[in-house]
């Protein structure tokens, strides 16, 4: 069995293979790119969360109440989540974790990496994740480029990126082309374009970097929604 991974929008992903499955950013309510309903959601082991603008956040506590999912993210945003109703014991670590730790669940092990943002509550973030089935992906949150990507595509050699290509607020087109070169990915997911009327609106200029700056690296475009096994 492969790796399923849908994108519901935005940074909102959904991944799973045999035995593990997990959700990142879970923007639902107020995505105007998703038309999935999150209590539809079966069976999921964690929910991460890179950061906690409300664009990211999204449904993560309601989720994990309704699943029993874990929930992986950054020391001082998981300080904010019992006061939002979520009890200690569901999030991972006790009291979530730091940039270069790494947490393992249901077999997944969940790296998390810097990212070059803001946030509401402590520091932003990305994650490296090698499932069960050794299939590695990176999900670099709301980020800008910075060099040390490199390092982590040469540490943790990956299946799948899934970058920001917006722009504004994230990566452009560029930018996100050339961090696939750094990071050597063999595959990219474009994401946190399209939602809102000031990001990018297509994969267009995307593609036409990516062919320019990192030639190798296959584009998968996916509609909110759209499903790919790898």
């Amino acid at each position: 069995m492969g790796t399923s991974i849908t994108w519901h929008g935005h940074s909102n992903i959904h991944i799973a293979c045999e035995g593990a499955s997990l959700i990142i950013d879970p923007f639902f309510e107020g995505n105007p790119r998703c038309s999935s309903d999150w209590r539809q959601l079966q069976k999921l082991d964690a929910v991460l969360l890179t950061h906690d603008h409300q664009d990211h956040a999204g449904q993560a506590v309601e989720i994990c109440l309704a699943t029993g999912a874990m929930l992986c993210c950054m020391v001082g945003t998981a300080q904010t989540l019992p006061e939002a109703g979520l009890p200690q014991n569901q999030i991972a670590n006790g009291i979530g974790f730091n940039i270069g730790g790494t947490v393992n669940i249901k077999n997944m092990a969940i790296t998390m990496t810097q990212a070059v943002h803001s946030s509401e509550s402590a520091s932003p973030a990305g994650f490296i994740v090698r499932m069960p089935n050794g299939f590695t992906f990176y999900h670099s949150g709301d980020t800008g480029i910075f060099a040390s990507m490199a390092l982590l595509g040469e540490l943790y050699p990956l299946d799948l990126a899934m970058l920001p290509i917006g722009g504004v607020f994230t990566m452009d087109a560029r930018q996100a082309a050339t961090a696939c070169k750094l990071l050597n990915a063999p595959a990219v997911l474009p994401i946190h374009w399209g939602t809102f009327p000031m990001l990018a609106q297509s994969t267009d200029e995307f593609g036409r970097e990516l062919a320019q700056r990192a030639p190798t690296c296959r584009l998968i475009p996916l509609n909110p929604g759209g499903t790919i096994v790898l």
